[in-house]
């Protein structure tokens, strides 16, 4: 088997697990040449044969950054509610280029915004700050969405509608 089969077999291998990027593909390729383990027979990876193992990805259509994009959006979106923002930057973190991700975000129609997001995130935490006092409701849930990505105006807002939904606290 030559270099670009293997490392053509070890990137199938590595998108079984879940959808890549390319860059995380270029990643994981590099990282196996510079071990310079079996894969490559001791050898560094042309960059050549890289670049031909993401063409025939592409080509067989197991590699496609806007598949990608919108994949890891409903995923987030669904497990743990984040911002827009939030999700831009792990996108980008990810090499997936500000073109696509901007395209996913238009193309998504059933997009939630940013205060449904934050609503939804805050849902059931909500319940255990009940009786507590109101600072300490927007320090603790205030940060909570912080960490998620959402800005201190949507938080605010999701906070106060979701007492005023829930709990007829209208202080």
């Amino acid at each position: 088997m030559d270099l670009f089969e293997k490392y053509y077999t070890l990137s199938l291998k590595y998108l079984q697990m879940r959808q890549r990027s390319e860059k995380e593909i270029v990643a994981y390729l590099m990282k196996k040449s510079a071990k310079g383990g079996s894969a490559s027979g001791g050898k560094k990876t042309p960059d050549d044969t890289i670049l031909r193992v993401l063409a025939k990805l592409k080509e067989n259509k197991f590699l496609d950054d806007g598949l990608f994009a919108k994949m890891w959006i409903e995923g987030r979106t669904r497990a743990k509610p984040r911002s827009k923002w939030l999700l831009t930057r792990e996108l980008k973190e990810k090499g997936v280029s500000e073109e696509i991700i901007e395209n996913i975000f238009l193309a998504t129609t059933e997009m939630k915004s940013d205060l449904s997001l934050a609503k939804e995130a805050i849902g059931k935490r909500i319940l255990k700050h009940r009786e507590h006092p109101r600072t300490e409701i927007y320090q603790k849930i205030g940060g909570f969405l912080a960490r998620r990505g959402f800005d201190w105006e949507t938080s605010k807002r999701a906070i106060d509608d979701l007492l005023k939904e829930r709990y007829n606290n209208s202080e």
